[in-house]
């Protein structure tokens, strides 16, 4: 029924191996639902693609900087003073528009029931 659906805010994590060459792939995704009390992220790094673009990064890197985004996520005292923001701080300061090699989406609303399996879904529409 629609009245159990709370809103989400997600965006797509893009991997940008030569920031130069403008080209991406993507590599996870970051939801957060207020209503739900969720800020949860997934990713998975395709060493094939990687390596398709370039064969001059670590992939070993590139996951523990993910890893940092879910320490973020989780509050874990690890994820820093960002960490420690409100969950809506924390997804925001995540999903801004960086020029680094990992960069996100805009973001994208959606309605859901569980916040983690639309998480699941999304990841599995647009990164496997």
């Amino acid at each position: 029924m629609m009245q159990d659906k709370v809103t989400f805010e997600y965006a797509i994590i893009r991997l940008v191996p030569k920031v130069e060459r403008e080209e991406f792939f993507n590599v996870g995704v970051i939801l957060f639902s207020k209503r739900k009390k969720f800020l949860g992220i997934k990713y998975n790094i395709d060493s094939i693609k990687l390596n398709a673009f370039t064969n001059e990064l670590d992939i070993t890197h590139l996951n523990e900087y993910l890893n940092a985004w879910k320490l973020i996520c989780e509050g874990h005292p690890n994820g820093g003073a960002i960490g420690q923001f409100e969950l809506s701080d924390r997804f925001r300061w995540l999903a801004a528009s960086k020029s680094t090699m990992i960069q996100c989406s805009k973001t994208h609303p959606g309605l859901c029931d569980d916040a983690q399996k639309a998480l699941d879904t999304i990841f599995k529409n647009y990164v496997l």
